[in-house]
């Protein structure tokens, strides 16, 4: 077998056809061979894959038979690793420990019959031999994720071999640059980093620029929970390599950036490799392939500002200057606009990846998948409330309900789905009610969502959607760069409510006033993220209006997630007085009743929910606050209410007695001594936890 360092430099596009027969006659990848492809990317490391690959290396020596054993970039089910898919049969085996290695080798390798407690399986009985066979990736098309899980990302070969750089190829030897951008803009290819731009316009747009040009990949992914470029860069670099190089030669450009963030340090790790395995060969460098195009391509690592995947605040980082974005125009493609004032095209990792399959199998076979506005696929990680989490890559149209249920395998325990958020940070939540929309960029917009990078997150019955809303916006807050005071100062306002909301101490009129900064927010922010910021907490007020009320009327968090709301009581039925909640409560609020029961005394409670946490049985219940209030017809004016009061909120007046609602604890004494029943409530107490009614807080 031909090792790289023995391989010398390929002057021609004739010379990488014949580099690619040759390493298909070395039997490189072929079909048919005795080999397992380990999962290595990031989510399966995590769950020991590297000791697994270990083992199965030193475990060789116990069986007769050549075994290839490759490390992989993620191969998606990243909630069952770590994943493994043993060939020639292709069993799909998950969850493999390292200490099963022997085993695998002998049983599966060499006697060749499958290990039934590896393999997937829904039901029992029902297994899924191989990986088609598993619903994750039923319903999957993969173009850009189309290597990951087949080729060690470390190893040219195996691009080489398995058909990379062939769109490379035929660009250099039958293309010109226009018929390029032609094939580009005919996809209609628009680009995966959020915004859905078409890269064909994009890219035709920097060409006309006169002068030096760069080509900038755009590897910032900040979104909470998104891994799909990070993916593409562990698991299959040189299809990035690829398509900056036929962007490069479409627009005229000889220098090339990727940007990735210092976080991702096996990105970083296999793309440098891959760079310079790309530079030895003559992919990369000056007059690659003999064709007279030069194109270099350097890395540069960002510090994590996830404002720095705005564009322009990229370039500013680039430049080594502070992550600010500025305003357009001039924009990137155009001059003085783009890095160190040179014309510069940007797309990000994903859209990138697309390129090749499409100059290879052609624009009509992309139109083909997806929708006529949408075409092609999406990556997504699929994260949250859901059985099975992590990446997938799809075709533009498919539905949320597929995506949810069919691949991602449900909610979790069977709960109701409540939203998903789409899009990151900025994204929105969309309710059950849309599960049948298509997903593509132009129905996420409609809905007050976005596409976005690819980060998709299940909510179900236990989250709650305010609170859902503060943390995505308080995450927009903490990164905004602080340079338009409508982000810097807007955000800031809108994260004071809603952390007054979800407190206990929102007021009438902070639903409308949150809907208000939000809508000035977006139309005055400079950048796209100051733009999109609001976009949590709108899109909840809009389909979740009714838990906004509820938090600030009602003072009740329906999914008890926010501390300081509702009421919290025992039910004495269920209650075994094993005084795990007198030990918790830091207040002292738990008593003793006469009858030997317990009570927790409204005065002290301060709904910190520590009793709640540590009850083993479900005893402590948080009720929806019912608010006291004196019926003038019945009282005369005992005062007994007044005196029983600890915290003094009930006032005389001219007219009779009233009760003050922001100093009452709704305790119950007063209700419980009125001798004729004048203390009511405007709203009765409904038990929402364990699904039980009646049961009165005030005893």
């Amino acid at each position: 077998m031909t090792k790289f360092g023995q391989m010398q430099r390929l002057n021609s596009v004739d010379d990488l056809r014949a580099f690619r027969e040759f390493l298909s006659r070395e039997g490189i990848l072929a079909e048919g061979k005795k080999r397992i492809r380990v999962c290595c990317g990031t989510g399966c490391r995590a769950n020991n894959s590297l000791k697994l690959l270990d083992n199965l290396e030193k475990a060789l020596h116990t069986i007769d038979s050549e075994v290839e054993i490759i490390a992989t970039g993620c191969q998606g089910l990243c909630q069952k690793g770590p994943v493994m898919v043993v060939e020639p049969q292709g069993y799909f085996y998950h969850k493999v420990k390292p200490e099963r290695a022997e085993e695998i080798l002998f049983k599966t390798i060499k006697n060749e019959k499958p290990l039934t407690d590896l393999l997937y399986r829904r039901t029992y009985g029902e297994w899924a031999y191989h990986i088609d066979e598993v619903p994750f990736y039923r319903k999957q098309v993969r173009v850009a994720l189309r290597h990951n899980g087949k080729i060690d990302p470390t190893n040219i070969l195996h691009y080489i071999a398995i058909g990379g750089y062939k769109a490379l190829e035929k660009v250099l030897s039958s293309m010109t640059p226009e018929e390029v951008l032609d094939e580009v803009d005919k996809a209609n290819l628009r680009g995966r980093g959020g915004a859905g731009f078409p890269a064909g316009k994009k890219w035709r747009h920097t060409k006309k620029t006169p002068g030096l040009k760069f080509v900038i990949a755009n590897g910032d992914e900040g979104d909470p929970g998104a891994f799909m470029d990070r993916s593409v860069m562990e698991g299959d670099p040189h299809s990035l390599l690829e398509g900056m190089i036929i962007c490069a030669y479409a627009i005229g450009a000889n220098y090339g950036i990727i940007y990735v963030r210092h976080e991702y340090p096996l990105a970083v790790k296999n793309l440098n490799i891959a760079i310079k395995q790309a530079n030895e060969l003559g992919l990369l460098g000056d007059n690659i392939l003999g064709s007279g195009l030069s194109f270099n391509i350097r890395l540069v690592e960002g510090a994590g500002a996830f404002v720095c995947g705005e564009s322009t605040a990229l370039v500013a980082s680039v430049e080594g200057e502070r992550g600010f974005p500025r305003p357009r125009p001039p924009r990137l493609s155009e001059k003085g606009g783009g890095v160190w004032g040179y014309p510069t095209n940007l797309n990000n990792v994903e859209t990138y990846a697309c390129v090749p399959p499409i100059i290879e199998n052609g624009a009509d076979w992309f139109l083909k998948i997806g929708t006529p506005n949408s075409p092609g696929t999406k990556v997504f990680a699929l994260t949250g409330k859901v059985v099975d989490t992590g990446l997938i890559e799809v075709p533009m149209g498919i539905t949320l309900r597929e995506i949810i249920f069919d691949i991602g395998g449900g909610i979790i325990n069977n709960k109701r789905f409540k939203a998903v958020q789409t899009g990151g940070p900025s994204g929105g939540c969309i309710p059950e009610e849309y599960l049948d929309l298509p997903v593509d960029f132009d129905s996420l917009t409609k809905l007050g969502s976005i596409m976005g990078s690819g980060g998709m997150v299940v909510m179900d019955e236990d989250n709650c959607m305010v609170d859902v809303a503060k943390f995505f916006l308080s995450f927009c807050q903490a990164e905004s760069c602080g340079k338009c005071p409508p982000c810097r100062i807007g955000t800031y306002q809108m994260m004071q409510i809603l952390e007054k909301i979800t407190s206990g101490n929102g007021e009438p009129g902070d639903i409308e006033r949150l809907e208000e900064l939000g809508k000035k927010v977006k139309e005055a922010a400079l950048c796209g993220l100051g733009n999109s910021a609001p976009n949590p907490v709108l899109s909840t007020i809009k389909y979740f209006r009714k838990e906004y009320e509820e938090h600030v009327y009602d003072k009740y968090c329906r999914a008890k997630v926010c501390s300081g709301l509702g009421v919290l009581s025992i039910n004495t039925e269920i209650c075994f007085q094993c005084k795990r909640c007198i030990d918790a409560c830091p207040f002292d609020a738990i008593k003793e009743s006469k009858d030997g029961g317990f009570y927790i005394d409204q005065v002290f409670c301060q709904r910190c929910k520590a009793c709640y946490a540590v009850c083993p049985l479900g005893g402590i219940e948080i009720h929806a606050v019912s608010v006291p209030q004196i019926d003038k017809e019945i009282c005369y004016l005992c005062g007994k209410c007044k005196d029983v009061c600890r915290v003094n909120a009930i006032k005389q007046t001219s007219t009779g007695f009233i009760i003050d609602s922001y100093l009452c604890k709704k305790c119950g004494d007063c209700y419980n001594v009125c001798p004729l029943g004048a203390i009511k409530f405007y709203k009765s107490t409904e038990v929402v936890d364990k699904n039980k009614k009646g049961f009165s807080a005030f005893k």
